[in-house]
């Protein structure tokens, strides 16, 4: 298990990996991941019971973690490399033609660490209360994280399943909401308003927990806290606050860097706010 200041310096690392990966194909979702940077890093680095060195499809004896929000993929890839799912030099092959780090998490090219293709938004929780509701069944301890997008919240699926989730107290699922306040059209609030999304959870039935998902301190603190709420009757939600583009300060507070890639002089500057810590690819 890593202490903060380890993994306050991946996470820094990670947010190199993800400008470079972007950058270098002139493709993909630099805002919302570099906003998921410091929970991803806690969650795999310091909360998860995982082994990568021995992926399997089945998670059987494992915690498991699905993407929903798949554009995310940069964070996602950066951190499963790091972690040591597949070599971290793979990351230079994001978004290329035949690479397995496809624009939006792919199951056909196998590679480690992803379970189910992700992307098409709002089917995500119900992919994790599939797999939660099958560890049940198979007598396994271990608990289901899943992540979803705050604009994602607008898919009527997501709602059918949270209603679910609580009718059928699927209490080893831990849901994680990215918000962000913004979506690739502009501000959440403007494209459809979530009103009370605390409220609404609660409603269904869920444990709802707010927290800082850009203070690393208090991201390790919740995941933490998180797995004790489990296996008390309810699903478990935690609505993440972050900043879009965070560590970049050009691609904070807008929308626009949600799904734009940055020019030369652009992934310099911010490259040169992101320290190298251990290593580029």
């Amino acid at each position: 298990m890593h202490d903060i200041e380890q993994l306050k310096s991946i996470a820094a690392q990670v947010r190199r990996d993800i400008i470079r990966m972007v950058h270098a194909c002139q493709s993909g979702h630099p805002g919302g991941s570099l906003g998921c940077a410091d929970f991803m890093t806690a969650l795999f680095f310091n909360q998860m019971q995982i082994n990568p060195s021995a992926f399997h499809m089945d998670g059987k004896g494992e915690d498991m973690f699905f993407l929903s929000n798949g554009h995310i993929s940069p964070v996602f890839y950066s951190v499963l490399a790091r972690r040591g799912y597949f070599p971290v030099a793979e990351l230079a092959s994001f978004r290329k033609l035949h690479s397995r780090l496809q624009g939006h998490p792919a199951t056909l090219e196998g590679l480690p660490g992803i379970r189910v293709a992700s992307g098409s938004l709002g089917q995500g929780l119900s992919v994790a209360i599939g797999a939660a509701i099958a560890k049940k069944f198979a007598g396994d301890d271990k608990l289901i994280w899943v992540l979803m997008g705050d604009g994602e919240q607008q898919e009527g699926q997501v709602w059918e399943a949270a209603m679910f989730a609580g009718g059928r107290k699927v209490d080893n699922l831990i849901a994680v909401i990215d918000y962000n306040g913004k979506q690739i059209d502009g501000p959440v609030d403007e494209v459809m308003p979530l009103g009370n999304i605390k409220a609404k959870y609660e409603a269904f039935g869920w444990e709802v927990k707010s927290f800082d998902g850009n203070n690393m301190e208090e991201t390790v603190n919740v995941l933490h806290i998180a797995r004790q709420m489990a296996g008390n009757g309810k699903p478990v939600l935690l609505l993440m606050h972050t900043e879009m583009g965070m560590g970049v300060d050009f691609m904070m507070g807008t929308h626009k860097w949600h799904g734009s890639a940055p020019n030369d002089e652009q992934a310099a500057r911010a490259l040169a706010q992101l320290p190298e810590t251990i290593g580029d690819y």
